[in-house]
């Protein structure tokens, strides 16, 4: 998925899973860490995305969206292709997977620790499995965004 450029808005569900906060490293260079703060949240709504807010301590933050299949696949093995790429981290202090974000203004390179990850995700597959994320959606709502927007949904 990419960039928060698009109508999606996530809606929390806290009572059923609630956002995890992890504290991210974004690789600044090869030897160079920054830590960073992101929320990840699922929306039952939305099953199959998961919304993550990177905030910055300086400046804006930023929201991307991401197929909740790449995320977990990204824990064991390399998910993705395009705008996000994530791989498990091979011989590192702790279990991570690196996560790659580009588009035209921005490439980051995170290390996103893997077992709070890992739970968080088994939670909201708990609440729709795989093989119900698109019952969950409203296709109608998603046409009628499509067909009043049509320049947002070409971007």
């Amino acid at each position: 998925m990419h960039r928060d450029q698009s109508p999606l808005r996530a809606r929390s569900a806290p009572e059923l899973v609630p956002s995890l906060f992890l504290q991210l490293d974004q690789m600044l260079d090869e030897f160079t860490a920054q830590p960073i703060r992101a929320e990840f949240r699922f929306d039952p709504h939305m099953p199959a995305v998961i919304t993550v807010a990177f905030q910055a301590e300086r400046g804006p933050g930023i929201t991307w969206h991401f197929g909740r299949e790449l995320l977990h696949r990204g824990l064991t093995s390399m998910s993705g292709c395009g705008d996000v790429r994530m791989w498990p981290a091979q011989h590192r202090q702790r279990p991570s997977s690196w996560l790659l974000l580009e588009s035209q203004d921005v490439q980051a390179l995170f290390e996103v620790p893997a077992a709070p990850l890992a739970q968080w995700l088994d939670a909201s597959y708990r609440i729709t499995p795989a093989e119900a994320e698109m019952d969950a959606l409203d296709w109608d709502d998603i046409l009628m965004n499509l067909l009043d927007n049509p320049t947002e949904a070409s971007d």
